[in-house]
C-alpha cells in the first residue's frame, strides 16, 4: 500500500461519531476498513431509488452546505435538475480559509465517506462525470483520493453500469494552485476549465451555466460526506440530529490559544463557549479569551461566547472555523495579518478589490508602526467600507469585514495606535 507523509495528527472529538466515526483513527482507511464498517450500503439504498426521491429526502432533511455559505442543498439540487443534461457535480476540496482543515481530515482518513457522499449526489442530480478540485498544499489528500477512486472501481462502485444499475459515473481529482480564490465556485470551474481562477459575474449561477457551460453542482466535501448518512438513516432520523432549523451534524476545526486544537464534531446548537472550554480544553495558560475570529471573516468579542454555531443571523455561521486570541493578542496587529492574508490571496480581476486590498495593509502598516497621520486614519477607514460593495466576488466582501467589526469591539486596542497619529498640515496651492 502506498505511503502517505504528512498526514495530520490532529485530536479530534465528537458528541455526534457519525463523520468523524472512522476518521478519529490515524490512519488511511482502505476501502476494505470502510465496507467492514457498512461502507456503501447507502449507495445500494439510493440506487434503489429514484432521483427524486433522494433530491426530496435531501431537502427535507435541511441539510445546508458545510462551505460557509449555508444554501440549502436540496434546493440547489432542485434549481439543477430543472435544466438539461448533460450535468456535471464538483466536490470544492479547494479549503483555503484561515484556520480551517476539517475537510482535510475526511479526505484523508475517510476518503471512501466522500467517495460515497458523490456517488449518490451525482446520481441525484443525473451526472455522469465528477470532479474532485483538492488544493496543491493538500498532496497526501490528492493521492489518497486518487488511490480511493481506483479501490471503488475495483469493486464495481464506480464506472459502467454501478451496482447493474445502468447508472454510469467517473470520478476525477484536480490539483488547484493554491489560490485562495478558487474556493469561490465560479473561480473554482473557471480554474477547471484551464483558466485564470476569476470569479464570474453571477448571474448565470453554476446551477445554470457552470463547468463548460452546462448545469452544475459545487458542494465541498463536509456537505457531500452529510449524504450518506441521510439516506442511510432517513431524512426523518437526521432531523433529530442537533437543533429542528440547522439539523444534521457539523465540523468544527479550533485553532490558536487553546489546550486541545483539532476538529471537533458537534450539533448546531452548541454554544462558542463550549466548544472553547467544554472540548478544546480551554486557553493555554487560563487566560481570559479576548477574541474568537472565524477564519478571516467575522470576529467575536469575549462577550459573545454564548452565540450558537448555526447558521442563524445571530450565529457563527461561515465553515465553522475558530481561532482563539488571548487577553496577551494585539487586536490590531491580528488584523493586519488578515488583511496581508487578503492582499495576497485577491485575484486582481477588480480594482476595488486589487487595489484596495493593498491599501489597506499599507495604511495599517502605518498605524502600527506609528508612521500614520490623521489623514491616513481617514483614508483607512475609507478603504475598508468601500471595498465590499464595488467588488466582484466574496473575497472583496468581506475583506475589510472582521476589521470592521474589530474597530467597533475593541475600541481600547486601537485607540493605543490611533493616539499617535500625527496631524498632517495640507498647504494649498502648493506640490
Amino acid at each position: 500500500m502506498r505511503s502517505y507523509p504528512n498526514t495530520p495528527n490532529i485530536y479530534a472529538e465528537t458528541t455526534l461519531n457519525l463523520l468523524l466515526k472512522r476518521a478519529k483513527k490515524p490512519k488511511v482507511h482502505t476501502i476494505e476498513d470502510y465496507l467492514k464498517d457498512g461502507g456503501y450500503q447507502a449507495l445500494e439504498k439510493a440506487l434503489n431509488m429514484t432521483p427524486e426521491e433522494i433530491i426530496d429526502w435531501v431537502d427535507k432533511s435541511q441539510l445546508r452546505g458545510r462551505g460557509g455559505a449555508g444554501f440549502p442543498t436540496g434546493k440547489k439540487w432542485k434549481f439543477a435538475v430543472q435544466n438539461p443534461a448533460p450535468r456535471y457535480l464538483i466536490c470544492n476540496a479547494d479549503e483555503s480559509e484561515p484556520g480551517t482543515f476539517k475537510d482535510r481530515i475526511l479526505i484523508e482518513r475517510d476518503p471512501h465517506l466522500l467517495i460515497e457522499g458523490m456517488i449518490i449526489s451525482a446520481y441525484a442530480i443525473g451526472a455522469n462525470q465528477a470532479f474532485i478540485y483538492i488544493r496543491g498544499e493538500y498532496p497526501a489528500g490528492y493521492y489518497i483520493l486518487r488511490d480511493a477512486i481506483e479501490e471503488a472501481k475495483a469493486k464495481g462502485f464506480l464506472g459502467k453500469n454501478i451496482l447493474n444499475s445502468g447508472f454510469d459515473l467517473e470520478i476525477y481529482v484536480a490539483r488547484g494552485a493554491g489560490a485562495y480564490i478558487c474556493g469561490e465556485e465560479s473561480a473554482l470551474i473557471e480554474s477547471l476549465e484551464g483558466k485564470r481562477g476569476f470569479p464570474r459575474i453571477k448571474p448565470p449561477y453554476p446551477v445554470q451555466y457552470g463547468l463548460f457551460g452546462r448545469p452544475t453542482v459545487v458542494n465541498n466535501v463536509e456537505t457531500l460526506c452529510n449524504i450518506p448518512l441521510i439516506v442511510g438513516m432517513g431524512w426523518e432520523e437526521y432531523r433529530y440530529i442537533g437543533p429542528s432549523d440547522y439539523p444534521g451534524p457539523k465540523l468544527f476545526p479550533v485553532s490558536g490559544k487553546v489546550k486541545k486544537p483539532g476538529v471537533y464534531e458537534l450539533p448546531m446548537n452548541t454554544t462558542l463557549r463550549e466548544v472553547i472550554y467544554k472540548y478544546a480544553g480551554g486557553t493555554i495558560g487560563n487566560k481570559k479569551v479576548k477574541a474568537v475570529f472565524s477564519g478571516a471573516l467575522d470576529c467575536f468579542s469575549a462577550e459573545e461566547l454564548d452565540t450558537p454555531m448555526d447558521y442563524s443571523p445571530f450565529g457563527f455561521g461561515g465553515t465553522g472555523t475558530v481561532i482563539v486570541l488571548t487577553e496577551e493578542d494585539d487586536i490590531v496587529k491580528a488584523c493586519l495579518d488578515i488583511a496581508e492574508f487578503y492582499a495576497h490571496e485577491s485575484c486582481g480581476q477588480c480594482t476595488p478589490c486589487r487595489v484596495g486590498t493593498h491599501e489597506q495593509v499599507y495604511l495599517l502598516e502605518k498605524i502600527v508602526k506609528g508612521e500614520a497621520t490623521e489623514r491616513d486614519w481617514e483614508g483607512f477607514k475609507f478603504v475598508n467600507q468601500y471595498i465590499q460593495p464595488t467588488s466582484i466576488c466574496g473575497l472583496g466582501a468581506v475583506a475589510g469585514r472582521l476589521i470592521k467589526q474589530a474597530i467597533q469591539k475593541f475600541p481600547k486596542d486601537w485607540e493605543n495606535y490611533l493616539s499617535k497619529l500625527r496631524k498632517e498640515e495640507v498647504v494649498y496651492g502648493k506640490p
